[in-house]
């Protein structure tokens, strides 16, 4: 290897292990076979068995970098795979989603959603839709919250060929209007209120304020009811969802699903736009949706009575893949919740979990350590014994919240399925499986089968135990993104311009003497100290790992003497506000963990980290304040004064400095 070839420097090491629980493997729905089949024979083997097609596939796959195509001549529709066929099968009376609202399980709006209740909802909103136009290949734009209308609405454009972009329910009018007039939809499913944490929230407003500033090809704008607000309807335009609905047909035969080219477009989801114009992701029909099914199925041992959760969003992709697409191919029951993890308690989700018997969560590791902070009393208060398998998703899970996790949650036996996957990629592509995978705390462990992964140097040669590198997958998979809505170049330049026979992922990684993967966070969140390269992810780990952590969030700033220097923000453990004391404690701390190379040279205490509405900490921001630079747009935080209390404090020490 070349001396100006870089690696990222792998510093941490767990020697924690968890074999899967006795008697779980022996009926697991994975065993190690399933890695034994080679990448096309699985994939066409799964697409046989598990979805419904109107025309079979005669072709598994044609790759001619970058661009793949899967399934070539066979025809399907999404939305009969998710419903019609569960129905067809004897299976209507089987609950597609227990509905919670915002106000919790204790609440009166509490409903089950059987699989032919969702059936007639999805065909009457299809006919629906028709009537203003919408058929195959017209693109609706969707702008709801977590409400059983956001699936709804989803399959009934799958039934009609439709292809859907849902903008999350957080995002501004102007975001809402950017997304829909890229995409060309002339049609908007929006709301009238959202309700959130006991508040209610502007739907219908910013959408109509989006649009008037955007988006004049938008013809029709559907309503729907959920506070019962009075918004303004605009005449010719507007139209309330009830009444949209209230004289059409609900019988299936009256709007049959559309028989769809497996690469047909299902639909775009918009990366969230904070570094430039967003990036319409393109998912077609029968990878996308086989990815998901399998996925759901082996990575979290779905069991036919299984009660599932995924405590997601909709609006992003892990609620497409694992709480609708996913989960309803596979005719599972789910829980569908309208609210927060502290609303209108700290104990809501282990409420909801003891309420419904659910056995499977799927989490983020935010949400996690967020229940970490305020303590386990809550979990323990509720019967969490119908837990059988825990997931993380969203970015890389630190060992301490994942004992956590397993430990106050999961009851100590638990298997924790730690999952890497992006909005490009559709599905889960490096995970356990629980009834396989010996777990290690902090370890996404082996690319699931059909998967090839590996982790390059910025030369392109792979890097072997133990060092890290980049992140990369050297063959397509079912789901993977079809590019960019309009736009090749930048699908060229983002993803395959780095490493010609690769995709680059954009996030780092090393695996270890095992082969299994530890991944190191997003490239651009690598400090670049004294030389070398450190991974955030891992100094993050090593702080959350004191008692008195809660949270912590790194980024890097310029220094004189290193190149960069390390600047950690800490949320503490109850009320704690911290002191100068603790901030030497917790770089030694650190230097204990990892190394002194790792010790942060400035940590900035903050009761809470600055978090977009969908949980996620936006590290964008946090190098803003630690470099001392205009933040931008704070719109999609929870809490901008969040930020505002850390520009003070970095104010505070340079001004005692």
């Amino acid at each position: 290897m070349s001396a100006d070839v870089r690696n990222i420097d792998a510093l941490s090491t767990q020697t924690r292990r968890y074999p899967p629980p006795e008697g779980f493997a022996a009926t697991a729905n994975a065993t190690a076979a399933i890695y034994d089949a080679g990448l096309e024979e699985f994939w066409a083997a799964e697409a046989t068995q598990r979805l419904d097609w109107a025309t079979p596939f005669e072709t598994v796959l044609r790759w001619e970098p970058p661009y793949a195509q899967w399934f070539l001549g066979g025809k399907l529709n999404a939305a009969y795979n998710c419903v019609d066929r569960w129905v067809e099968r004897g299976h209507g009376d089987r609950i597609a989603y227990h509905v919670v609202p915002d106000d919790g399980p204790a609440a009166a709006g509490c409903r089950d959603l059987t699989y032919a209740e969702l059936q007639r909802h999805v065909v009457r909103f299809a006919n629906g839709l028709r009537s203003l136009g919408v058929g195959k290949g017209t693109p609706v734009g969707i702008y709801l919250q977590m409400v059983p209308e956001l699936p709804i609405a989803m399959l009934a454009c799958a039934r009609l060929g439709a292809p859907h972009t849902v903008v999350f329910g957080g995002y501004s009018g102007k975001a809402v209007a950017e997304r829909v007039a890229d995409m060309g939809c002339t049609v908007l499913v929006t709301q009238d209120e959202a309700m959130r944490a006991g508040r209610t929230w502007p739907r219908k407003a910013n959408a109509d304020e989006g649009l008037a500033g955007g988006a004049t090809q938008v013809e029709h704008v559907v309503v729907l009811r959920r506070t019962g607000a009075d918004v303004p309807m605009q005449d010719g335009r507007d139209r309330y969802w009830d009444d949209l609905v209230a004289d059409v047909s609900d019988d299936p035969r009256s709007c049959p699903c559309e028989p769809m080219d497996s690469e047909d477009l299902l639909f775009l989801l918009y990366t969230s736009g904070t570094t430039g114009k967003p990036k319409g992701v393109v998912h077609t029909t029968a990878g996308y949706l086989l990815g998901a099914a399998t996925t759901h199925h082996y990575v979290f041992d779905l069991r036919p009575e299984s009660v599932y959760w995924c405590a997601a969003d909709v609006g992003w992709i892990t609620g497409h893949t694992y709480i609708v697409y996913g989960p309803l191919a596979n005719g599972a029951t789910s829980v569908l919740y309208e609210g927060t993890p502290a609303h209108p308690g700290r104990d809501v989700w282990w409420s909801i979990i003891e309420k419904y018997g659910v056995d499977i969560l799927y989490t983020s590791p935010t949400a996690i350590r967020a229940h970490m902070k305020w303590g386990p009393q809550y979990a323990q208060a509720h019967d969490l014994t119908s837990l059988r398998v825990l997931g993380s998703v969203g970015e890389p899970i630190n060992p301490e919240a994942w004992e956590w996790y397993r430990t106050h949650v999961g009851g100590g036996t638990c298997p924790v399925v730690d999952t890497w996957w992006q909005t490009e990629t559709g599905h889960i592509l490096i995970t356990r499986l629980p009834g396989v995978t010996t777990l290690k705390p902090g370890s996404a462990t082996k690319p699931f089968p059909g998967v090839d992964a590996a982790v390059y140097d910025d030369a392109g040669n792979v890097v072997g135990p133990g060092g890290g590198g980049n992140l990369v997958l050297r063959r397509p998979w079912p789901g993977m993104m079809r590019g960019l809505f309009h736009d090749d170049a930048r699908y060229r330049e983002s993803y395959w311009s780095k490493y010609p026979d690769a995709y680059f992922a954009g996030d780092g990684a090393r695996v270890d003497e095992d082969g299994d993967f530890w991944l190191m966070g997003r490239i651009d969140d690598v400090t670049n100290v004294s030389g070398h390269r450190i991974s955030t992810i891992e100094v993050e780990s090593a702080l959350v790992s004191h008692p008195a952590v809660a949270e912590a969030a790194v980024t890097g700033r310029a220094d004189h003497d290193t190149g960069q220097a390390i600047v950690a923000f800490v949320s503490l453990t109850g009320d704690d506000t911290g002191s100068a004391e603790l901030a030497t404690t917790l770089r030694e701390h650190v230097a204990q963990q990892i190394g002194k190379l790792a010790r942060p040279a400035e940590i900035i205490f903050a009761p809470e980290l600055p978090k977009t509405r969908s949980g996620k900490i936006m590290r964008r921001l946090l190098k803003n304040v630690a470099e001392d630079e205009p933040l931008g747009d704070t719109s999609t935080l929870v809490d901008p004064s969040v930020v505002e209390t850390m520009q003070a404090q970095v104010a505070r020490a340079a001004r005692d400095d």
